[in-house]
């Protein structure tokens, strides 16, 4: 049991790490959990900025479980999601952000203790002049992951 104790609050003293890379922005509950005594099940929104593309904002809304194990991190977090990015100013693309069909992690989040992330990589369409954004999770629901895209365009160099 000491351990137990030790592991969830090394787990909670690092959340905070995580939500200065991101902006929570609000939730909704989508069910109560134990009579409203523990946090209920919700869809989080929240914001994160690419720091090679200057002028873009992406949202992401999760589902997040409840109930005790989801107050205290030990819950599984439904793999799913939905991505937004627009510009909020002029759309500038940074010299070293990387190029290629590899793309590039720009956000991550745990959805479970475990082993279980939804990763957000950039991919760069020079042919189109657009930053392209696609989210998954980690995990394989029937043999495919869940995802989503998200396209903002930009100005080609002069």
């Amino acid at each position: 049991m000491p351990r137990l104790i030790a592991a969830v609050l090394a787990l909670l003293i690092a959340l905070p790490a995580a939500a200065e890379e991101t902006t929570r922005i609000g939730f909704v509950n989508t069910a109560i959990t134990n009579l409203g005594l523990t946090r209920s099940h919700r869809v989080v929104v929240e914001r994160f900025s690419d720091p090679e593309v200057a002028g873009v904002s992406c949202y992401i809304s999760q589902a997040r479980t409840g109930g005790l194990s989801g107050m205290v991190g030990l819950a599984e977090d439904p793999g799913r999601f939905s991505l937004v990015c627009v510009a909020t100013g002029a759309v500038r693309v940074a010299d070293g952000a990387r190029r290629g069909e590899r793309g590039e992690l720009v956000y991550e989040s745990d959805t479970s203790l475990f082993f279980k992330e939804t990763r957000v990589h950039r991919f760069i369409d020079e042919a189109a002049n657009t930053v392209v954004y696609l989210a998954w999770s980690t995990r394989l629901i029937d043999g495919s992951p869940y995802n989503a895209v998200a396209v903002v365009p930009f100005a080609p160099p002069r």
